[in-house]
Protein backbone atom coordinates (compact mmCIF):
# COMPACT_ATOMS: atom_id res chain seq x y z
CA UNK A 1 0.00 0.00 0.00
CA UNK A 2 1.69 3.33 -0.99
CA UNK A 3 1.92 6.13 1.54
CA UNK A 4 -0.20 7.99 -0.96
CA UNK A 5 -3.22 5.70 -0.55
CA UNK A 6 -3.33 5.67 3.00
CA UNK A 7 -2.57 9.45 3.03
CA UNK A 8 -6.01 10.36 0.66
CA UNK A 9 -7.93 7.62 2.21
CA UNK A 10 -7.53 9.48 5.96
CA UNK A 11 -5.85 6.02 7.74
CA UNK A 12 -3.11 7.38 9.62
CA UNK A 13 -2.87 4.81 12.50
CA UNK A 14 0.12 2.86 11.98
CA UNK A 15 -1.33 -0.45 12.92
CA UNK A 16 -4.02 0.57 10.15
CA UNK A 17 -1.84 1.09 7.63
CA UNK A 18 -0.03 -1.82 8.39
CA UNK A 19 -3.03 -3.57 8.24
CA UNK A 20 -4.06 -2.46 5.16
CA UNK A 21 -0.69 -3.02 3.32
CA UNK A 22 -1.19 -6.62 4.31
CA UNK A 23 -4.24 -6.78 1.77
CA UNK A 24 -2.74 -5.03 -0.62
CA UNK A 25 0.01 -7.48 -0.93
CA UNK A 26 -2.41 -10.11 -1.20
CA UNK A 27 -4.55 -8.63 -3.77
CA UNK A 28 -1.04 -8.46 -5.76
CA UNK A 29 0.18 -11.64 -5.47
CA UNK A 30 -3.12 -13.44 -5.98
CA UNK A 31 -5.35 -10.99 -8.07
CA UNK A 32 -3.71 -9.83 -10.21
CA UNK A 33 -6.01 -8.81 -13.21
CA UNK A 34 -7.87 -7.36 -10.28
CA UNK A 35 -5.35 -5.62 -8.79
CA UNK A 36 -4.69 -4.31 -12.33
CA UNK A 37 -7.78 -2.41 -12.74
CA UNK A 38 -7.81 -1.14 -8.69
CA UNK A 39 -5.01 0.98 -9.23
CA UNK A 40 -7.80 2.97 -11.83
CA UNK A 41 -9.44 4.19 -9.16
CA UNK A 42 -9.11 7.08 -7.17
CA UNK A 43 -6.61 6.76 -4.22
CA UNK A 44 -8.48 7.07 -1.28
CA UNK A 45 -10.87 3.61 -2.60
CA UNK A 46 -8.25 1.69 -3.21
CA UNK A 47 -6.93 0.45 0.22
CA UNK A 48 -11.17 -0.31 0.76
CA UNK A 49 -10.95 -2.62 -1.82
CA UNK A 50 -7.90 -4.27 -1.50
CA UNK A 51 -9.16 -4.94 2.46
CA UNK A 52 -12.55 -6.90 0.66
CA UNK A 53 -10.30 -8.68 -1.80
CA UNK A 54 -7.55 -9.36 1.24
CA UNK A 55 -10.37 -11.31 3.38
CA UNK A 56 -12.02 -13.20 0.16
CA UNK A 57 -8.52 -14.06 -0.57
CA UNK A 58 -7.91 -15.34 3.23
CA UNK A 59 -10.93 -17.28 3.61
CA UNK A 60 -10.85 -18.73 0.10
CA UNK A 61 -6.64 -19.66 0.80
CA UNK A 62 -8.68 -21.77 3.94
CA UNK A 63 -11.04 -23.77 1.98
CA UNK A 64 -8.03 -24.61 -0.79
CA UNK A 65 -5.30 -25.10 1.01
CA UNK A 66 -2.91 -27.92 -0.21
CA UNK A 67 -1.45 -28.33 3.68
CA UNK A 68 -1.32 -32.26 3.42
CA UNK A 69 -2.46 -31.98 7.01
CA UNK A 70 -5.30 -29.79 6.34
CA UNK A 71 -8.39 -32.13 6.03
CA UNK A 72 -11.35 -30.81 5.74
CA UNK A 73 -11.67 -30.87 9.82
CA UNK A 74 -8.63 -28.49 10.14
CA UNK A 75 -9.92 -26.50 7.11
CA UNK A 76 -13.74 -25.87 8.92
CA UNK A 77 -12.11 -25.31 11.98
CA UNK A 78 -9.98 -22.36 10.64
CA UNK A 79 -13.26 -21.38 8.87
CA UNK A 80 -15.09 -20.92 12.17
CA UNK A 81 -11.94 -18.87 13.96
CA UNK A 82 -12.40 -16.97 10.69
CA UNK A 83 -15.80 -16.22 11.42
CA UNK A 84 -15.34 -15.31 15.40
CA UNK A 85 -12.27 -13.01 14.33
CA UNK A 86 -14.52 -11.26 11.34
CA UNK A 87 -17.37 -10.86 14.30
CA UNK A 88 -15.33 -9.44 16.97
CA UNK A 89 -13.80 -6.82 14.42
CA UNK A 90 -17.14 -6.02 13.06
CA UNK A 91 -18.34 -5.91 16.75
CA UNK A 92 -15.52 -3.25 17.12
CA UNK A 93 -13.80 -5.03 19.40
CA UNK A 94 -10.51 -5.02 18.09
CA UNK A 95 -8.14 -8.14 16.41
CA UNK A 96 -4.68 -8.80 15.85
CA UNK A 97 -4.78 -10.12 12.61
CA UNK A 98 -3.94 -7.42 9.96
CA UNK A 99 -6.67 -8.31 7.15
CA UNK A 100 -10.08 -8.86 9.71
CA UNK A 101 -8.67 -5.35 10.89
CA UNK A 102 -8.54 -3.85 7.56
CA UNK A 103 -11.47 -5.14 6.75
CA UNK A 104 -13.55 -4.11 9.69
CA UNK A 105 -11.84 -0.83 9.21
CA UNK A 106 -13.21 -0.61 5.59
CA UNK A 107 -16.96 -1.73 6.95
CA UNK A 108 -17.57 0.96 9.20
CA UNK A 109 -16.57 3.86 7.01
CA UNK A 110 -18.54 2.79 4.25
CA UNK A 111 -21.32 1.10 6.37
CA UNK A 112 -21.20 -2.19 4.27
CA UNK A 113 -23.98 -4.38 5.40
CA UNK A 114 -23.03 -6.71 7.51
CA UNK A 115 -24.78 -9.75 6.17
CA UNK A 116 -22.85 -9.95 3.11
CA UNK A 117 -19.99 -10.92 4.87
CA UNK A 118 -21.67 -13.49 6.77
CA UNK A 119 -23.27 -14.83 3.16
CA UNK A 120 -19.57 -15.62 2.16
CA UNK A 121 -18.35 -17.21 4.83
CA UNK A 122 -21.81 -19.68 4.50
CA UNK A 123 -20.56 -20.20 1.18
CA UNK A 124 -16.80 -20.92 1.71
CA UNK A 125 -18.03 -23.46 4.15
CA UNK A 126 -20.20 -25.21 2.04
CA UNK A 127 -16.90 -25.73 -0.08
CA UNK A 128 -15.79 -27.94 2.06
CA UNK A 129 -18.92 -30.50 1.63
CA UNK A 130 -20.48 -29.68 -1.48
CA UNK A 131 -18.65 -31.10 -4.29
CA UNK A 132 -21.16 -30.74 -7.06
CA UNK A 133 -24.15 -28.37 -7.97
CA UNK A 134 -27.25 -30.61 -10.25
CA UNK A 135 -27.80 -27.44 -11.97
CA UNK A 136 -27.40 -23.63 -12.48
CA UNK A 137 -29.95 -22.83 -10.25
CA UNK A 138 -28.49 -24.86 -7.57
CA UNK A 139 -24.80 -23.22 -8.31
CA UNK A 140 -26.26 -19.60 -8.27
CA UNK A 141 -27.79 -19.80 -4.49
CA UNK A 142 -24.03 -20.85 -3.71
CA UNK A 143 -22.57 -17.65 -5.66
CA UNK A 144 -24.95 -15.43 -3.90
CA UNK A 145 -22.55 -15.75 -1.12
CA UNK A 146 -19.49 -16.62 -3.28
CA UNK A 147 -19.13 -14.08 -5.64
CA UNK A 148 -22.33 -12.20 -5.78
CA UNK A 149 -21.64 -10.16 -2.40
CA UNK A 150 -18.46 -9.40 -3.15
CA UNK A 151 -19.84 -6.81 -6.07
CA UNK A 152 -22.50 -5.79 -3.16
CA UNK A 153 -19.85 -5.06 -0.76
CA UNK A 154 -17.82 -3.27 -3.70
CA UNK A 155 -20.74 -0.80 -3.97
CA UNK A 156 -21.04 1.71 -1.09
CA UNK A 157 -17.06 1.86 -2.21
CA UNK A 158 -17.56 2.88 -5.59
CA UNK A 159 -20.29 4.61 -5.48
CA UNK A 160 -23.44 5.42 -7.97
CA UNK A 161 -25.44 8.24 -9.52
CA UNK A 162 -28.59 6.54 -9.12
CA UNK A 163 -30.01 5.01 -6.13
CA UNK A 164 -27.58 2.22 -5.16
CA UNK A 165 -31.14 -0.69 -4.75
CA UNK A 166 -30.85 0.28 -8.92
CA UNK A 167 -27.52 -0.79 -9.32
CA UNK A 168 -27.44 -3.64 -6.95
CA UNK A 169 -28.43 -6.56 -9.26
CA UNK A 170 -25.71 -5.28 -12.17
CA UNK A 171 -22.85 -5.37 -9.38
CA UNK A 172 -24.07 -8.51 -8.19
CA UNK A 173 -24.14 -10.11 -11.78
CA UNK A 174 -20.92 -8.81 -12.27
CA UNK A 175 -19.27 -10.31 -9.37
CA UNK A 176 -21.41 -13.77 -10.43
CA UNK A 177 -19.89 -13.53 -14.30
CA UNK A 178 -16.01 -12.77 -12.78
CA UNK A 179 -16.93 -16.30 -10.81
CA UNK A 180 -18.26 -17.84 -13.80
CA UNK A 181 -15.19 -16.91 -15.66
CA UNK A 182 -12.94 -18.39 -12.97
CA UNK A 183 -14.64 -21.85 -13.08
CA UNK A 184 -14.14 -22.54 -16.82
CA UNK A 185 -10.95 -21.53 -16.53
CA UNK A 186 -9.75 -23.01 -13.55
CA UNK A 187 -12.20 -26.27 -14.34
CA UNK A 188 -8.87 -28.72 -14.29
CA UNK A 189 -7.50 -27.55 -11.71
CA UNK A 190 -10.76 -27.60 -9.70
CA UNK A 191 -11.18 -31.11 -10.51
CA UNK A 192 -7.88 -31.96 -9.28
CA UNK A 193 -9.63 -30.49 -6.15
CA UNK A 194 -12.38 -32.49 -6.09
CA UNK A 195 -15.08 -29.67 -7.33
CA UNK A 196 -16.91 -29.82 -10.35
CA UNK A 197 -18.71 -26.15 -10.57
CA UNK A 198 -19.92 -27.00 -13.90
CA UNK A 199 -23.86 -27.71 -13.48
CA UNK A 200 -24.57 -31.74 -13.56
CA UNK A 201 -27.27 -30.87 -15.80
CA UNK A 202 -25.63 -28.88 -18.55
CA UNK A 203 -22.63 -31.53 -18.58
CA UNK A 204 -25.45 -34.36 -19.00
CA UNK A 205 -27.03 -32.53 -22.24
CA UNK A 206 -23.81 -33.02 -23.86
CA UNK A 207 -22.71 -36.76 -22.41
CA UNK A 208 -20.53 -35.57 -19.65
CA UNK A 209 -20.11 -36.33 -16.13
CA UNK A 210 -16.93 -36.01 -13.90
CA UNK A 211 -15.86 -39.42 -14.53
CA UNK A 212 -15.07 -38.77 -18.27
CA UNK A 213 -13.64 -35.52 -17.14
CA UNK A 214 -11.35 -37.57 -14.69
CA UNK A 215 -10.25 -39.51 -17.86
CA UNK A 216 -9.52 -36.78 -19.82
CA UNK A 217 -7.64 -34.91 -17.42
CA UNK A 218 -5.47 -37.80 -16.49
CA UNK A 219 -5.18 -38.99 -19.62
CA UNK A 220 -4.14 -35.93 -21.46
CA UNK A 221 -6.95 -36.14 -23.83
CA UNK A 222 -9.50 -33.83 -25.66
CA UNK A 223 -13.09 -35.27 -26.03
CA UNK A 224 -15.77 -33.15 -28.06
CA UNK A 225 -18.76 -33.57 -25.65
CA UNK A 226 -16.45 -31.63 -23.04
CA UNK A 227 -15.40 -28.75 -25.37
CA UNK A 228 -19.27 -28.69 -26.31
CA UNK A 229 -20.61 -28.29 -22.62
CA UNK A 230 -17.06 -26.02 -21.63
CA UNK A 231 -18.54 -24.08 -24.94
CA UNK A 232 -21.71 -23.89 -23.67
CA UNK A 233 -20.75 -22.75 -20.29
CA UNK A 234 -18.93 -19.94 -21.62
CA UNK A 235 -22.10 -18.88 -23.69
CA UNK A 236 -23.73 -19.09 -20.43
CA UNK A 237 -21.37 -16.57 -18.61
CA UNK A 238 -21.52 -14.36 -21.50
CA UNK A 239 -25.24 -13.99 -21.17
CA UNK A 240 -24.52 -12.91 -17.33
CA UNK A 241 -21.75 -10.29 -18.44
CA UNK A 242 -24.70 -8.48 -20.27
CA UNK A 243 -26.99 -8.50 -17.19
CA UNK A 244 -24.17 -6.84 -15.56
CA UNK A 245 -23.42 -4.55 -18.00
CA UNK A 246 -26.00 -1.89 -17.48
CA UNK A 247 -24.51 -1.61 -14.38
CA UNK A 248 -21.38 0.22 -15.43
CA UNK A 249 -23.62 3.38 -16.60
CA UNK A 250 -24.52 3.50 -13.07
CA UNK A 251 -21.16 3.85 -11.00
CA UNK A 252 -19.61 6.99 -9.26
CA UNK A 253 -18.11 8.31 -12.81
CA UNK A 254 -14.58 8.27 -11.04
CA UNK A 255 -14.74 4.39 -10.42
CA UNK A 256 -16.06 3.56 -13.69
CA UNK A 257 -12.76 3.21 -15.55
CA UNK A 258 -11.75 0.73 -12.71
CA UNK A 259 -14.82 -1.78 -13.04
CA UNK A 260 -14.95 -1.37 -16.96
CA UNK A 261 -11.28 -2.37 -17.34
CA UNK A 262 -12.28 -5.32 -15.12
CA UNK A 263 -14.84 -6.11 -17.30
CA UNK A 264 -13.33 -6.30 -20.48
CA UNK A 265 -10.53 -7.95 -18.84
CA UNK A 266 -12.31 -11.05 -17.63
CA UNK A 267 -14.39 -11.04 -20.57
CA UNK A 268 -11.00 -11.43 -22.14
CA UNK A 269 -10.47 -14.95 -20.26
CA UNK A 270 -13.25 -16.09 -21.80
CA UNK A 271 -11.52 -15.27 -25.71
CA UNK A 272 -8.88 -16.94 -24.57
CA UNK A 273 -10.51 -20.29 -23.73
CA UNK A 274 -12.42 -20.40 -26.41
CA UNK A 275 -8.86 -19.44 -28.79
CA UNK A 276 -7.71 -22.31 -27.15
CA UNK A 277 -9.95 -24.54 -28.75
CA UNK A 278 -11.88 -25.24 -24.69
CA UNK A 279 -9.34 -27.22 -23.56
CA UNK A 280 -9.50 -25.54 -20.16
CA UNK A 281 -9.75 -29.00 -18.28
CA UNK A 282 -6.04 -29.68 -19.28
CA UNK A 283 -4.63 -26.28 -19.55
CA UNK A 284 -5.31 -22.54 -18.24
CA UNK A 285 -6.22 -20.24 -20.52
CA UNK A 286 -3.90 -16.98 -20.28
CA UNK A 287 -4.43 -13.20 -22.08
CA UNK A 288 -1.81 -12.00 -23.45
CA UNK A 289 0.33 -9.62 -21.47
CA UNK A 290 0.03 -7.30 -24.39
CA UNK A 291 -3.62 -7.50 -24.11
CA UNK A 292 -3.43 -6.72 -20.79
CA UNK A 293 -1.42 -3.69 -21.30
CA UNK A 294 -3.67 -1.99 -23.96
CA UNK A 295 -6.44 -2.47 -22.18
CA UNK A 296 -5.26 -1.59 -18.98
CA UNK A 297 -3.46 1.45 -20.65
CA UNK A 298 -6.97 2.59 -22.37
CA UNK A 299 -8.63 2.61 -18.67
CA UNK A 300 -5.72 5.14 -17.57
CA UNK A 301 -6.98 7.42 -20.07
CA UNK A 302 -10.71 7.27 -18.65
CA UNK A 303 -9.64 7.12 -15.17
CA UNK A 304 -7.55 10.59 -15.80
CA UNK A 305 -10.24 11.69 -17.78
CA UNK A 306 -12.91 11.10 -15.44
CA UNK A 307 -10.72 12.71 -12.45
CA UNK A 308 -10.03 16.08 -14.63
CA UNK A 309 -14.22 16.58 -15.11
CA UNK A 310 -14.98 15.57 -11.53
CA UNK A 311 -12.12 17.83 -10.03
CA UNK A 312 -13.37 19.67 -6.68
CA UNK A 313 -16.65 17.83 -6.92
CA UNK A 314 -18.22 17.50 -3.64
CA UNK A 315 -18.38 14.92 -1.18
CA UNK A 316 -17.40 12.72 1.55
CA UNK A 317 -13.94 10.27 0.91
CA UNK A 318 -15.91 7.93 2.56
CA UNK A 319 -19.18 7.71 0.92
CA UNK A 320 -19.11 8.44 -2.55
CA UNK A 321 -22.04 10.09 -3.84
CA UNK A 322 -25.04 8.96 -5.64
CA UNK A 323 -27.49 11.32 -7.36
CA UNK A 324 -30.56 11.13 -8.48
CA UNK A 325 -30.10 14.88 -10.19
CA UNK A 326 -30.90 14.70 -14.06
CA UNK A 327 -27.03 16.07 -14.70
CA UNK A 328 -26.49 12.86 -12.38
CA UNK A 329 -28.60 10.91 -14.52
CA UNK A 330 -27.41 12.36 -18.04
CA UNK A 331 -24.12 11.11 -17.04
CA UNK A 332 -24.89 7.61 -15.81
CA UNK A 333 -25.72 7.32 -20.07
CA UNK A 334 -22.59 7.77 -21.45
CA UNK A 335 -20.37 5.27 -23.00
CA UNK A 336 -18.70 3.21 -20.81
CA UNK A 337 -18.07 -0.19 -23.55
Amino acid sequence: MTGRELDAAGITDPVLRAAYHRCRELNATHGKTYFLATRLLPAERRPAVHALYGFARWADDIVDSTDPGADDGLRGARLTALQRRLDEGLRQEGDSEPVVTALADTARRYAIDHRHFRDFMTAMRSDLVVTDYPSYADLLRYMHGSAAVIGLQMLPVLGTVVPRAEAEPHAAALGVAFQLTNFLRDVGEDLDRGRVYLPADLLAAHGVDRELMRRCRDAGRQDRRVRDALREFEALTRRVYREARPGLAMLDPLSRPCIRTAYILYGNILDAVARDGHAALHRRAVVPRRRRATVAAGGLVRAVAARARHRGRPGPVHAPPHSTTPAARAAASEEVV
